[in-house]
């Protein structure tokens, strides 16, 4: 829904380039991972594709329909990315392609190598001495919603990839790590969440979160968390951004955001009704937080809610 953080438009492959009007495929190959743009331009159904790797797949434009993983089929839209094992097809169709609003994806099929490589990485420098969590790659969780920074690093491959400059494959792999990093944490993140609603304060993470989710509607001081994970200031921010990704303040407003977007499905609440309830002093900070995070302003999501 609304303008979610969605990638900058490719240019479509010129029409006398076309190979085919399902799936047209541009490639472009580096040391460790393979740039796929994919396009379609009619509509089609129950369409296979799988690859030999780790694939992690963004809509840049239009509306796909996937199945995956038995599991029930759902759009997949602009401003969303999938991530899918070594193998593992993809049925997808094609309800709304055409040749004047043609669906276009990129799929980044990365080396098994380089991704034991990262998880490496994570376990030895993303683990604190006395909380030591397994990094791995899952995939209970496979559809993301893209925020600012994943968006962001996802452009600079697409236009590294795509570039001619021979320090090409040097800037992919950092990019590359920082995105499966990122991927990886928002996994941990919806892991953490998960367990403590189930398992109550099992860590430090559990505690932080339960609290903070207990206290979302009231003011929360960064001070107060970082003496309740018996942590300083300095190293609770560099702790919490380690484990999930996202500083607390980020964690916090997004989920204030969360529950704001519940109360904006009924109309009869008011911007300034949602703000002050969803925890936040301002409801001008609230309006920029919600655009920041969503794409687009309280209001205008509350209108297209109730359609």
């Amino acid at each position: 829904m609304g303008g979610r953080n969605q990638l900058k438009k490719i240019d479509l492959t010129h029409p006398e380039h076309l190979q085919t009007l399902v799936e047209n495929r541009r490639v472009f190959n580096l040391n460790n991972c393979e740039l796929n743009v994919f396009e379609s331009y009619q509509q089609a159904y129950h369409i296979p594709l799988a690859f030999n790797d780790l694939v992690i797949t963004s809509m840049v434009r239009g509306k796909k329909v996937m199945h995956l993983f038995d599991k029930p089929a759902f759009d997949y839209l602009p401003g969303e990315t999938v991530i899918v094992p070594a193998n593992e097809t993809m049925i997808i169709d094609f309800p709304e392609a055409k040749l004047e609003n043609p669906t276009q994806c990129i799929a980044l099929a990365v080396d098994a190598g380089y991704i034991h490589q990262t998880v490496d990485y994570l376990n030895n420098y993303y683990n604190a001495a006395d909380e030591q969590h397994n990094w791995k790659l899952q995939f209970n969780q496979y559809h993301f919603e893209n925020d600012t920074e994943v968006s962001g690093l996802i452009n600079k491959l697409i236009r590294i990839c795509s570039s001619s400059g021979s320090d090409k494959n040097i800037f992919a792999d950092l990019n590359l790590k920082e995105l499966l990093i990122r991927l990886i944490q928002s996994q941990h993140l919806q892991q953490v969440i998960q367990e403590t609603g189930v398992s109550g304060n099992q860590s430090r993470q559990h505690f932080i979160l339960q609290y903070i989710h207990e206290h979302l509607t009231e003011k929360i001081a960064v001070d107060a968390l970082s003496r309740k994970a018996y942590l300083s200031r300095n190293m609770f921010f560099k702790w919490f951004k380690d484990q999930f990704g996202i500083t607390p303040l980020e964690y916090i407003n997004r989920e204030r955001v969360n529950m704001a977007k519940r109360m904006l499905a009924d109309p009869a609440n008011s911007v300034n009704k949602v703000s002050a309830e969803c925890g936040f002093s301002d409801a001008n900070y609230f309006i920029r937080t919600f655009k920041k995070i969503e794409g687009i302003t309280p209001k205008a999501y509350q209108m297209i809610s109730a359609r």
